[in-house]
């Protein structure tokens, strides 16, 4: 595959199969109660326990405690840690030293004035998401479907792997690609056929798409 792509908020066999099968290199499960995705401790060990060496499974978690921590991973098989909240760079470096795992750092971009945080976070998480900012309201900070200007990043030379998130669908994927430079994607409501459900046939597209670039 030409990029990294990361399917997020697997809900359901059908839905990992897919992703799986399609050649993604990351699966998303989310633990934040008010998003349609969110998992069970019970489900998430079931789901994570399919996902074959070659991918790893990445725990989606927002401003996370440590006995929130220990309680999922003392469960459920993850690869990764995916902070998607208000998480500072001493917290991302604490979470690191928790769990013992590799850490993604999602970070909210609206303007250019909010590329000035990456550098604090470069040296100390082990990959970075660029997600569109949501809105006041939102009640979660990723997964809305919505995107940003991705030309914002085009040129930008970072320390750490990253991957591009945001409204992405199968449809715009080559331009969000071209315009941002993105090394890798992170897709979630693009491949969904109603809130919270991944539709196998929206995600194979994906990844047939992410294969043609």
């Amino acid at each position: 595959m030409a990029i990294d792509v990361k399917i997020c908020g697997i809900t359901d066999e059908a839905g990992l199969r897919a992703a799986v099968e399609g050649g993604a290199r990351y699966v998303g499960f989310v633990f934040h109660p008010p998003s349609p995705r969110a998992l069970s401790a019970e489900t998430a060990r079931k789901l994570a326990t399919l996902v074959p060496v070659s991918v790893t499974a990445v725990g989606l978690f927002v401003d996370p405690d440590e006995r929130e921590l220990h309680a999922l991973l003392k469960n459920v098989p993850l690869g990764m840690i995916q902070l998607h909240g208000k998480e500072s760079p001493t917290r991302v470096m604490s979470v690191r030293a928790i769990t013992g795992l590799p850490v993604m750092k999602a970070i909210g971009i609206g303007t250019v004035d909010d590329l000035a945080q990456i550098a604090a976070y470069e040296s100390v998480a082990d990959r970075l998401l660029f997600d569109a900012k949501p809105a006041a309201n939102a009640k979660s900070p990723g997964g809305n479907a919505e995107s940003f200007n991705w030309a914002l990043m085009k040129g930008h030379v970072f320390k750490k792997p990253w991957l591009l998130a945001g409204g992405l669908t199968a449809q715009n994927l080559p331009e969000a690609v071209a315009a941002s430079g993105a090394p890798g994607v992170d897709v979630s409501s693009g491949v969904e056929d109603r809130p919270g459900h991944k539709d196998p046939v929206k995600i194979r597209e994906f990844l047939d798409a992410a294969k043609r670039l």
